[in-house]
């Protein structure tokens, strides 16, 4: 990406918001992208080459001002560091960061449409970002699209691609829909897969399996014991080896 302005001329990354603070229409535009992140937390626990932003202000030196930038809904950066130093970033600064261009965006589409199938796209690959995922469980009908969309820039252009979960080589992860549930209550989210179309647990899920797991062994171990007893009952002892 060409970057027709100096170092000198850029501001720097401290100095800008954070964010447009623009208010999200429901939760699930701020839920789904943490999903994501907390999730990545435990994949990647051992890498610290990922950044993922969620809600975050991109600067970038493509559009009409350095100043004005682009607000994903949650976006992906590979070969950045985890963290910047001390700090936690409030923004993403390309300048900053060695001019990474994120490798996912992800955009979820509200009850006011916010250019997601038209300027957020053309700036998405005017940036070159390799893949735009576009996520309208809600409105897809109203805007004469598929729910889950994900697009993939080739020779500049962004195609639309099949499959779900859509596995994403250049990443090392898919990506797609699957069902959360937040106690009574079954949400339609988005989860990442690994390349067998497993879906990746999350940390509750994690801790449910392995309790599982502890119950099924203490049971077996019940179950042995009382085996061991009734053998003794008509047998007697077990002879010493």
């Amino acid at each position: 990406m060409n970057n027709p302005y100096s170092s000198m001329s850029l501001p720097k990354g401290e100095h800008l918001p954070g964010s447009d603070d623009t208010p999200v229409d429901n939760e699930t535009q701020n839920f789904i992208p943490n999903l994501l992140l907390f999730l990545l937390k435990l994949i990647w626990a051992n890498r610290h080459d990922w950044f993922f932003g969620v809600d975050m202000a991109l600067y970038h030196t493509t559009g009409v001002s350095p100043l004005v930038p682009v607000v994903p809904d949650g976006f992906l950066s590979l070969g950045v560091d985890r963290f910047k130093g001390e700090k936690t970033r409030k923004s993403y600064v390309l300048w900053e960061e060695k001019e990474i261009v994120p490798s996912l965006v992800l955009e979820i589409v509200s009850q006011t449409p916010g250019g997601e199938y038209e300027s957020k796209l053309s700036i998405y690959g005017k940036l070159g970002v390799l893949y735009y995922l576009i996520y309208n469980p809600d409105f897809w009908q109203r805007d004469r699209h598929l729910p889950f969309e994900v697009y993939r820039l080739v020779n500049g252009t962004y195609q639309l691609q099949i499959g779900e979960p859509y596995w994403m080589p250049e990443i090392g992860l898919g990506i797609g829909r699957g069902n959360y549930q937040d106690g009574e209550k079954t949400l339609e989210v988005l989860y990442w897969y690994n390349q067998q179309g497993q879906r990746y647990l999350t940390a509750e899920e994690r801790a449910t399996q392995a309790e599982e797991r502890a119950i099924q062994a203490e049971e077996r171990a019940i179950q042995a014991e009382q085996q061991l007893n009734r053998y003794r009952q008509l047998f007697g002892d077990l002879p010493e080896a």
